[in-house]
Formats: C-alpha cells, sequence, structure tokens
C-alpha cells in the first residue's frame, strides 16, 4: 500500500491565515492517519513580498498547533538552481519556449482579445520558434496541448474536467529569472514525493496547468483535495474585517491550540452530533473524502464556546503553566500554588485564557484598591447601610487572629459576624467582596477570600474601613 505524503506550502507573504491553517490540518490529518508524512514547505520565491518576519509567523504558528513537518523543511528560494535545470532541459526537449513579447505587445494582445468579445489569453506568437527582439528579456513559457481535456477527480469536489481550448502557455521563468508558482509546485511536489494534494478551491483554475505539466515531464500526478473557502458572518470571505485571522492571534487572545484545531476540523466536516474531538478522535474519523464543498462560515462564538469546554477539561497545572503571559499583559503574577487554586473557580467564567487573567487580576498583591473608582452602582449597594464599616471591621478583625486561613475557617467568621449583628449575609457578603475584588468576577466569597489570602485581605479590608470611616 502506497504511503500517503502530503504537504502544506504557505508563501510568506504575510499573516498565517486560519484558512490556510485548516489547509494545514487537513493535510496533517490524512497523512498521519494513514501512517503517512505531512511536509512543510515555504514558496519563497517572490521576492519582493516574502519576509523573514512573515516566515517566522508561519513557522511559529504551525509548532503552536503542534502541526509539525515530518521532513526538513524547503525553501523555494534555496531551489533555483533545481528549477532552471528543469526548465533548460525541458527547453532542450521541446516542452517549452522563449516567448520574446514586451509587456506592452501582450497589452495590446489582450486589448484587441476584449474587442472581440474573447477571454485574454496569450496567442501563441512563439510557439513554434521565433527572432530574438532587441531590448527585451524573453520568458520561458510551457507549451500546453493545444487539444483535448484536463480532468481529475477531487476528493472533495468530485471529477472536474477542463477543456485545453481554455488554457494557454502559462509561463514557467519570468524575464527577471525567478521561476513561477505554477512550475516550481509541480517540481516540489514530485522531489517530495507528495501524492495528495490538498489546499484551497482558489487553485482550482491551477490544477489542469499542473496536470498537463506533470504528464509532459513524464511524471505520476498526484491526488487532489481542493476545501473550500471560509466565511465570515456577512457570507463574504473571511479576512481582517471580521476579526483575528492570523493563527497568532488566536494565541494571544487564549485560546488553546487544540481547541482551534478541533474547531477548524468542524469547519466543513462532521461525525454524527459530536461536537468535541481529542486529536486521536480526529485521526481516527477524519476523512478528506467527508468534507463538504460548500463554503463554511467561521463563528467566534462557536469557538469560543469549544475553547471555554478545552479549559474545563485541561488539569489546572496545565493552564498554571500558561496564564503567566496572560497576566503579565495586565502587568501582574500570580505564584502556581494560587493560580492552581483559582483556576476551578474561572474555568466555566471566562471563554479564553486571556478573559481567565483579565477575571484574576484583583488576586494579585500588585493591583491597586481604589475604593474611590469602585463602579457606582456596586458602592452604592454595598456600602448602604451606615454600620458597614463596623460590619467589615469586625469581620477584618476575626479573620487576622484566624491561625490557619482555610475556606471553612473563613466561612465561620463570615457566619460570626451575621449572627453578632443579627443581620443578613448581604450586608457585610456585598461590602467585603467589593473590598477586595474592585467588582471583579469572583467564586463563593470563602472562596475568594481564601484566594487572596490573609495579608492581601486585612490590607484590603482596612482601605474600605478608612475610606468609609472618612465619609
Amino acid at each position: 500500500m502506497t504511503k500517503t505524503i502530503t504537504r502544506f506550502a504557505p508563501s510568506p507573504t504575510g499573516d498565517l491565515h486560519i484558512g490556510g491553517v485548516r489547509t494545514a490540518l487537513f493535510s496533517w490529518l490524512s497523512a498521519k492517519q494513514a501512517g503517512g508524512e505531512f511536509k512543510l514547505r515555504i514558496e519563497d520565491t517572490d521576492r519582493e513580498r516574502s519576509t523573514e518576519s512573515s516566515t517566522k509567523v508561519i513557522l511559529d504558528g504551525m509548532n503552536w498547533l503542534g502541526l509539525n513537518s515530518d521532513a526538513e523543511i524547503v525553501y523555494q528560494s534555496q531551489r533555483f538552481d533545481i528549477y532552471n535545470a528543469v526548465i533548460d532541459k525541458m527547453l532542450a526537449d521541446g516542452l517549452a519556449y522563449y516567448c520574446w513579447c514586451s509587456p506592452e505587445e501582450l497589452e495590446q494582445m489582450r486589448e484587441e482579445q476584449k474587442a472581440r468579445g474573447e477571454k485574454p489569453r496569450y496567442n501563441g506568437k512563439y510557439r513554434n520558434g521565433g527572432e530574438a527582439v532587441a531590448g527585451v528579456t524573453p520568458v520561458v513559457r510551457f507549451k500546453n496541448p493545444l487539444d483535448g481535456e484536463v480532468s481529475w477527480e477531487d476528493k472533495i469536489r468530485g471529477k472536474i474536467t477542463i477543456s485545453n481550448a481554455e488554457l494557454d502557455d502559462f509561463i514557467i521563468r519570468r524575464s527577471d529569472g525567478t521561476p513561477t508558482y505554477n512550475f516550481c509546485v509541480v517540481i516540489d511536489d514530485h522531489e517530495q514525493a507528495v501524492n495528495l494534494v490538498i489546499r484551497g478551491d482558489d487553485h482550482i483554475s491551477n490544477t489542469p496547468r499542473q496536470i498537463n505539466l506533470y504528464r509532459a515531464l513524464g511524471w505520476e500526478v498526484p491526488e487532489f483535495a481542493h476545501a473550500p473557502m471560509i466565511l465570515g458572518d456577512d457570507g463574504k470571505r473571511l479576512s481582517k474585517r471580521h476579526g483575528a485571522t492570523n493563527v497568532l492571534d488566536y494565541r494571544r487572545e487564549g485560546y488553546l491550540p487544540d481547541a482551534v484545531i478541533n474547531y477548524l476540523a468542524r469547519l466543513g466536516w462532521a461525525w454524527g452530533d459530536q461536537e468535541v474531538f481529542s486529536r486521536e478522535e480526529l485521526l481516527k474519523y477524519f476523512k478528506v473524502e467527508a468534507v463538504h464543498s460548500a463554503p463554511s462560515t467561521f463563528n467566534t462564538e462557536k469557538l469560543r464556546w469549544l475553547n471555554q469546554q478545552y479549559l474545563m477539561n485541561t488539569q489546572a497545572e496545565k493552564i498554571a503553566e500558561l496564564l503567566p503571559e496572560y497576566l503579565a499583559e495586565y502587568g501582574y503574577e500570580l505564584d502556581k500554588a494560587t493560580l492552581i487554586a483559582a483556576i476551578p473557580h474561572y474555568r466555566e467564567r471566562a471563554k479564553t485564557l486571556r478573559e481567565m487573567a483579565e477575571q484574576m487580576q484583583w488576586i494579585s498583591p500588585k493591583m491597586q484598591i481604589k475604593p474611590s473608582e469602585f463602579p457606582e452602582k456596586a458602592a452604592a449597594k454595598a456600602f448602604k447601610d451606615a454600620k458597614t464599616a463596623e460590619y467589615l471591621r469586625d469581620l477584618l478583625q476575626r479573620l487576622a487572629i484566624l491561625d490557619s486561613f482555610t475556606e471553612e475557617k473563613i466561612h465561620a467568621a463570615l457566619e460570626a459576624v451575621v449572627q453578632h449583628f443579627e443581620i443578613g449575609f448581604g450586608k457585610v457578603g456585598q461590602a467585603a467582596r467589593l473590598a477586595i475584588t474592585a467588582g471583579a468576577p469572583s467564586p463563593d466569597l470563602a472562596v475568594t477570600i481564601a484566594l487572596a489570602g490573609k495579608a492581601l485581605t486585612v490590607e484590603r479590608l482596612q482601605k474600605i474601613i478608612d475610606f468609609l470611616e472618612k465619609k
């Protein structure tokens, strides 16, 4: 049985788009589930637009998602000698030819074709030879078949047939000496032994040209699967106007890589009604043939929900390793023990690591509590009783003498205040919570106080008592 070999071949001319990542995932799954190989190739032949920073974004994004290459990463910019050797042989074998048309001549050709109601295309002027033109550096064109058709059984879209009459003799080497995409991709896929090409359906128009090139060179043609585009919620192609599209933006927003992988796998593919899949399950159930041919709509709220499912089912110790970088953005830090204690109480409140870090800020001693800046409505409700400062002072004294700051003993201290003053729990509870958290989302009050710790609790209660007594 032939081993499945797939590849992901992004161009480092911008961010690693979420649509490209889905293509990479489909390729990775298709190779791995068959015991095959997944390869990464950087298509950086566009010298003007390709950048090292974009290449780093691609590599960082793929590493974050765990979609690592099974072979050495190939860079097209390092392979020009190989491409040119193939082109020179094609010229010698009559499979390609020099075209001496100037840009002005090509433009005039297109305008005349448009005027006749024809599809603009190269007319084959130099296909059978011709004299060199002074002042013009020639391009090299592939001799595309003039008749017949190109057909392939697309694994997602079914049989696709294109007439060769619709194609022209496309350029395989530009006048500046650089080889073109449609040429390089064939050479690379052949040399990397790629036998399944999964890519976006915007490449369908390139496929017949590439198949003809494979056949002219006497090489085996791989199988193809063209995945549909991803749309935003407005029905238009997903772009920056819809929010984050660079995969590392999702990392910065606090999504877990497995949640992103899970969500992208479900964009256009399903296994019954199941929504949450481990990687092992994806490898077991995913089939590229089952990907829908219709475009999928990206739903950020669905991704947020899915990420929360992963937060709820990921060990607190693991989340505690990830949270510090998000806390640091807010200027705070918490020790690992405190994080592990707090995380179980925020799993169902926060949908991303960033939200969790934001909601936990109040636990940090570095956060300055300013009673004068408390939310107006919350302060009015919490401090409306004239004796609030007295309640809080009593609570402070009871908490300060505790030999161990456990939830049970804290709860007992709160109950003692309520009984001593014969008041409802809310009269002391609301004020104490606001004093300690400044209104941030927080769990049960005894848990909240335990997370803050004795020193911080006493400090903040004293601050609010002083504030209320000065009013």
